[in-house]
């Protein structure tokens, strides 16, 4: 069995618990579509990815960690990222059947983790946002810092006295050579952490399921 999977045509008893068909917003508020599915982990049901349809990207669907959202303020129950549709069309092509093979899986996350590192995303520590850099943050521009303190994790003030926030690429310190995107997140909103709180629950029900590519078009129509 692969490690990881989606819900496809799992449905859940209580549907207001259930995030899919929920929408998801970009910076400045911009919708990039709706939560169509999760891939969550078959042996811990922790959710590592949201897949989002789009209806205007090329290849129709992307992924977003699930460490990246947050709960919407200005819609309710939805969710945001801080992502543009740029960026997002920037990622890797999303391919489920990916999701088959766990060397697949880590071949397509090892390049999708690779794309969210560069420019222009960029991650503030100790929290879930994605910032854009601005123009003296992106390569050739950046204002010098001190180095990264590998104690705590962040990045020391600017030499000029000016606080850097903790800025990181890619969700690391200058220094890392790779990127660890967190394999799960809680805290996002009650919405999602019911949600998230049922799959794990339920995660043996929801793998013998055995859900088919057939009961996820029937959700995708009814949606």
């Amino acid at each position: 069995m692969a490690r990881y999977g989606m819900l496809r045509d799992y449905r859940f008893q209580e549907a207001a618990e259930d995030i899919r068909g929920s929408k998801l917003y970009g910076v400045n508020d911009e919708k990039l579509g709706k939560i169509d599915d999760v891939i969550f982990d078959h042996f811990t049901g922790v959710i590592s990815y949201i897949v989002v349809d789009t209806g205007w990207l090329t290849t129709k669907k992307f992924i977003v960690p699930a460490d990246r959202l947050r709960a919407s303020t200005e819609h309710k129950d939805d969710f945001a990222v801080d992502l543009t549709k740029d960026q997002v069309e920037a990622l890797p092509p999303y391919d489920e059947t990916n999701l088959e093979s766990e060397q697949q899986w880590a071949d397509y996350e090892g390049r999708y983790r690779s794309k969210w590192e560069a420019d222009p995303i960029m991650h503030r520590v100790g929290t879930d946002r994605n910032i854009t850099p601005t123009t003296q943050q992106m390569e050739g521009n950046s204002t010098p810092v001190r180095p990264v303190d590998s104690a705590a994790g962040r990045v020391a003030a600017d030499i000029d006295g000016t606080d850097t926030d903790a800025l990181t690429q890619g969700g690391f310190a200058a220094s890392t050579d790779s990127v660890v995107i967190s394999q799960g997140a809680m805290g996002i909103g009650p919405r999602w952490d019911t949600f998230q709180d049922r799959l794990r629950e339920r995660r043996k029900e929801v793998i013998n399921t055995g859900s088919t590519e057939e009961g996820a078009d029937k959700y995708r129509k009814a949606g």
